[in-house]
Order: C-alpha cells, then sequence, then structure tokens
C-alpha cells in the first residue's frame, strides 16, 4: 500500500458526526461511518507519523516511548512498587497507540468477555462480540470459526522467527504448558507464535487499515495537531467540541453526535474539562458540574509487567527480528483456574528496570524474558490536578496492591527461570543475570516490586455497565447525556487478559454499528 498525505480541507461549521481521538476505538468508528456515507470530522491530537520509520519497522518500537509519538504520561508512585514512577506510553499519532506499540494482536479467553456481560454490560459475552473480532481481521490463516480474513487490520506470524522465539515455546512445552496453532482460538492457555499486526516487514496499525484508504473520501475531514479542549451542551444533548489547532481555536457542532475515543487517560480528562465527572472533584477544580458521574476516572486497571528476568547468553543474539519477540505463552499458576492468568514473552537483548539495571550487571551478551499477569485484580484512578486544559494528571493503577497479584508474578518469575534451564535453551542459558540465582519468596517480592512496569494496557476509567461507577451503558452512550458515546479502553468493565488493541478495535467495530442502527 502506498503510502498517502492527509488532505487539508477547509473545516466546517458542522458535521454529521465528530470523533475524537484516531486509536485503535476511533479509526474503527470512523471508517466505518464514513464507508456508510456518514460525512465525518476526525480530531487528532498528534501528527500523522505516515512515513516515519520508527513507528513503521517493528523492531524499532522501542525507540517510541518518550518520543514525539507518546503523550509521555507517568503512573504515580506508589509504596508497593517502592516509590518508584512508571512510564506508561500512550500513542499520540494517527493510530494511537497501536503505531507506538508492539504489535501483539490478542482478544483473551472467551470467558473475559462473559465476565463483561456478568458486571452488567449487557450484550457483550463472547458469543456478542466475536464477530466483530473477525470483521476487524484479515489473518493470515485465512476465515475460520474463529478468526476472520478480509477485513482492515493484517496479521501475521513471523516468517524468520528468532531462535529465542522457538526456545520459549519448546521450553514453556517442557514444563508441561501446551504448545498451540493459534492464541487467538477457543482457549488462549499455551505457547505459540506471536500474532502480530505487520506485513511486508511493517507495522499494519489502525491508520493504515483503517484510515488510509479512505483519507481521499470527501465525507471524511481529517485534523492531525488538533487538541480537544471541551464539549458543548445544548440542554442534555451534546452538540459540539471546541478545539485548537495552530493557536487558533474553533467550536465545530455534530447533528448526529459525537464518540470520544481518546483512551483512558484523555477520555475522562476531557469528560471532566467538559463538567461531567464526580460533583466533588469537579467542585475542587473549579469546573462547573454539568452532570454528577463518579465513575469517570475510577476503575483504572492494567496488567502489571515485570521488566525482566535476564540471562547470560553463550553467544550473541544478532540482529533483532520481528518486533523484538515473536512468541508468547500464557499458562495457569493454579491448575484449578478456570483461565490461564500469566503471560511470558522473549526479550531478544537486555531488558531491565533501572531499579533493576542498578543492581545487578548486564554486561555482554543478555537475553531476557518479560513475563506479568493477565488476570489482575488491583484497581486505581485518575484524577486531575488542574482544571486547566493540559494540566497535571495523577493516574495511579495501584499496581500490587492485591496479595493475590504478588503471589501469581512470584509464581511466574519462578516459572520462567526454571523454563530457562530446560533443554530448549540449552545453546543459549549461560547463568542467571538479573536476579543472579534462584529466588527464595521474599527475595522474589523484591524482585518484582523494583522490576514492576506496565504492559501499556491502562482501560476502565469510564466503565460500560449499570452499577455506581458506570459511565456509559451497553451502546457506549454515556449516562445522562444525548448525543454522546465513547469508543476506547475507558469502557472496559473488566480488563481482559490480554493486549488491549484487539478488544479497543472491537468495541470501535460496534460502536459504528450501534451508531448507524439508530439513525
Amino acid at each position: 500500500m502506498t503510502a498517502p498525505t492527509v488532505p487539508l480541507r477547509p473545516l466546517r461549521p458542522s458535521y454529521d458526526h465528530i470523533v475524537v481521538g484516531a486509536g485503535s476505538g476511533g479509526a474503527a468508528v470512523t471508517r466505518r461511518l464514513v464507508d456508510a456515507g456518514a460525512d465525518v470530522l476526525l480530531i487528532e491530537a498528534g501528527p500523522s507519523g505516515i512515513g516515519v520509520a520508527d513507528i513503521e519497522e517493528p523492531a524499532r518500537w522501542v525507540a517510541l516511548p518518550r518520543g514525539p509519538y507518546d503523550w509521555g504520561y507517568d503512573y504515580a508512585p506508589g509504596p508497593q512498587i517502592d516509590g518508584r514512577v512508571i512510564g506508561i506510553p500512550r500513542g499520540r499519532v494517527l493510530g494511537g497507540s497501536s503505531a507506538i506499540n508492539a504489535l501483539m494482536w490478542y482478544r483473551g479467553h472467551p470467558l473475559d468477555y462473559d465476565a463483561w456481560e456478568a458486571d452488567g454490560a449487557e450484550g457483550w459475552a463472547f458469543r456478542d462480540v466475536l464477530p466483530y473480532f473477525k470483521r476487524c481481521e484479515d489473518w493470515e490463516g485465512g476465515e475460520t470459526a474463529y478468526r476472520g480474513a478480509g477485513g482492515p487490520l493484517r496479521i501475521e506470524r513471523s516468517h524468520d522467527p528468532h531462535p529465542l522465539a522457538d526456545a520459549l515455546i519448546a521450553g514453556a512445552g517442557a514444563l508441561g504448558v501446551p504448545i498451540i496453532e493459534d492464541p487467538n482460538g477457543r482457549d488462549n492457555e499455551g505457547a505459540a507464535y506471536a500474532n502480530l499486526n505487520m506485513s511486508g516487514g511493517r507495522r499494519w496499525c489502525s491508520a493504515r487499515g483503517y484510515l488510509w484508504p479512505v483519507l481521499d473520501r470527501l465525507n471524511l475531514t481529517v485534523l492531525t495537531d488538533c487538541q480537544a479542549l471541551d464539549l458543548g451542551f445544548e440542554g442534555s444533548r451534546c452538540v459540539s467540541v471546541r478545539h485548537v489547532r495552530n493557536g487558533t481555536t474553533a467550536e465545530t457542532r455534530a447533528s448526529g453526535g459525537i464518540v470520544l475515543a481518546l483512551g483512558a487517560i484523555d477520555t475522562p480528562r476531557l469528560l471532566m474539562m467538559s463538567g461531567i465527572g464526580d460533583p466533588g472533584e469537579l467542585k475542587r477544580l473549579g469546573l462547573p458540574v454539568r452532570l454528577g458521574l463518579p465513575g469517570v476516572g475510577q476503575n483504572l486497571q492494567d496488567h502489571p509487567l515485570i521488566r525482566a528476568v535476564n540471562f547470560r547468553s553463550k553467544r550473541p543474539l544478532g540482529p533483532v527480528r520481528d518486533n523484538g519477540g515473536g512468541s508468547m505463552v500464557n499458562w495457569k499458576t493454579d491448575a484449578g483456574l478456570p483461565q490461564a492468568n500469566v503471560h511470558a514473552f522473549p526479550i531478544q537483548g537486555l531488558s531491565a528496570e533501572d531499579a533493576l539495571a542498578d543492581r545487578y550487571d548486564l554486561s555482554g551478551d543478555v537475553f531476557a524474558v518479560g513475563t506479568g499477569l493477565m488476570r489482575s485484580r488491583s484497581r486505581g484512578y485518575l484524577r486531575l490536578l488542574s482544571g486547566k486544559p493540559g494540566g497535571a494528571v495523577e493516574i495511579q493503577p495501584n499496581f500490587l496492591a492485591e496479595q493475590g497479584d504478588m503471589d501469581d508474578l512470584v509464581a511466574a518469575v519462578d516459572f520462567v527461570m526454571e523454563m530457562a534451564g530446560t533443554r530448549a535453551y540449552a545453546d543459549w542459558f549461560e547463568g542467571f543475570a538479573a536476579p543472579d540465582r534462584r529466588l527464595g519468596r521474599s527475595e522474589a517480592g523484591t524482585f518484582i516490586r523494583r522490576g514492576c512496569s506496565t504492559f501499556f494496557h491502562s482501560c476502565g476509567t469510564c466503565k460500560m455497565g449499570k452499577d455506581p461507577l458506570a459511565v456509559v451503558d451497553a451502546r457506549l452512550r454515556v449516562l445522562g447525556i444525548e448525543g454522546l458515546r465513547i469508543a476506547d479502553a475507558s469502557v472496559i468493565p473488566v480488563i481482559p487478559s490480554c493486549n488491549t488493541h484487539a478488544p479497543v478495535t472491537m468495541i470501535g467495530e460496534r460502536a459504528a454499528d450501534f451508531i448507524l442502527e439508530s439513525r
């Protein structure tokens, strides 16, 4: 596909629909509305990112956090992680976080979505969402009962995996974990080659799949480098977005409705800046109270990642292949669990949080395995520290606040260290690096607190449901407001056991259907 340019079109006073945020959810809903003939304005705070080598080349994604295409957010320190600050990359570019992430495409376990319905999100059980997952996909293996073909997002496995990707699969198998063909099939427990959003050695992000083919459509206007400031209302209906671009502020109306897809941090921020949120918080910030919704900014969830278990290598690793990984394993820390709860992946080089790198010798040839918790229990919050546009925000995931999360991670680290000693790693493993030996339980806890990072899966801050913290209903409409929906990770009520790109894309697909059905 030839890289396009974003046409420069004059901004009109009104459109059928305005979508704010061009990430996984926003790109999907925009494409489906445009295909249906609606006149759409898409507002994105970041640049187009088209033709940027660091975005397009999978192995270079590690250079993107803290760069010009990342919002640069941090998780607040907490006692469970030894008072450290953890960076939380969030994409600020067409494609959103799908343009700066590690290219992983997973939808988790069917039970994840049954849990959404059990939590009050009626109509979001796995049987309901599977058709939308399939609609997203152009899976290299073709259409099956669980996979889609011909959709906007190309998904492939490595054509030449690194030997460390092979070793992880064989090593997990040696410890009794099943080896599976497709982790996006009936069950995600097992070791397999990674599903990657890439083709021809290039990243296939949401912008490429959903937006590039329609940028020349006259019923789509895309504003990049444009920051949404707040929302406008007439009575109980949301009718406009106020935004600034190149120092010029404008207010643009939408006759059919507005969709927020800014993600789990900036969607609740925009709602609060518009007077929607917990009344006490809004008053503290000096913001008007338009609608009291105490769940805005609550229920924050993410998957804790231990970065990472490092090993000395018998030989040089060679050039980085694919996204620097290439395979994955999901397994259970207790055989009696209904689904896999922990995850690991290979890293073609060293990987360590500063608190670990400062304590261990990581010189020479080193490879690593990242491991983390996919069934995390801990919940956090997001709160604004300023009522001014772009003001400071406190984002607290409360990593490791639940003892069960620590228990599972201790087991996961021990599994990874045992796996490196299997025959599968005989050509690579020369000894432990970080940690430098097998650990007892107390030592493992210290290692985990120092190495705790994030999978970048922030979600849940505008949850879908019926309980007191619900912000949207099961058709993604903001409660108490007409003409306003949310289509991003913030609506997720219970974090699924996977990377969030796939479920958020599915949410965007469903949001478009809800909008079109209501016309």
